[in-house]
């Protein structure tokens, strides 16, 4: 409904230009419980299995029962908060808004959006190998105001990999274009 109403207040050439925001507005609404549940879980397994196998090659002994890593110093749960969900939306969120303000072309928007599932998965699963290798030299770091400064340090560190991601294709684009250019340049002499 919000939709129809603002084609109707503002005009379809307007309501062209209001497309994304009006899109953003999904991000708002809470993932249902079942849909929620069944992308948690398995985030909250990849990050455990990954900060587990990081953990060992790193020498510190750890096992993993579920999404529950056993160190020396403690437990460590990588609970539902920890699954990464929250930094895989923001992140998403993010992407469009950079994409729609940096990059005019469509098929980058969706590239970028793209982008962010590894990401973010890879970032949350980072995070957790941090925390356990922290929690090693002071369990107190596992927890409270230093793991959420942790968690919005690494968020930070996803979001500067998105740009880097963009600037990255946008250099194999210019250097595709080069090539192009010069391979032109050849036939025509």
């Amino acid at each position: 409904s919000v939709f129809g109403i603002t084609l109707y207040l503002t005009g379809t050439a307007n309501f062209k230009k209001l497309l994304l925001p009006l899109f953003l507005l999904f991000f708002m609404v809470p993932l249902p419980a079942i849909i929620y549940n069944q992308i948690t879980f398995p985030l909250q397994l990849f990050a455990s299995t990954v900060a587990e196998n990081a953990l060992s090659l790193l020498g510190v002994p750890v096992l993993r029962e579920g999404n529950v890593l056993e160190l020396p110093s403690q437990r460590l749960s990588v609970v539902e908060a920890c699954s990464g969900i929250c930094s895989l939306l923001s992140l998403s969120f993010l992407s469009l808004v950079y994409g729609y303000f940096f990059d005019r072309r469509p098929w980058m928007k969706f590239a970028l959006l793209g982008a962010t599932i590894p990401i973010a998965v890879t970032a949350n699963a980072a995070r957790v190998t941090i925390t356990g290798i922290l929690s090693e030299q002071d369990p107190e770091l596992a927890s409270g105001v230093f793991h959420l400064a942790e968690g919005w340090v690494i968020f930070v560190v996803a979001l500067v990999l998105l740009i880097a991601t963009h600037q990255l294709i946008l250099g194999c684009l210019k250097l595709a274009e080069k090539k192009q250019k010069s391979a032109a340049a050849v036939s025509e002499s």
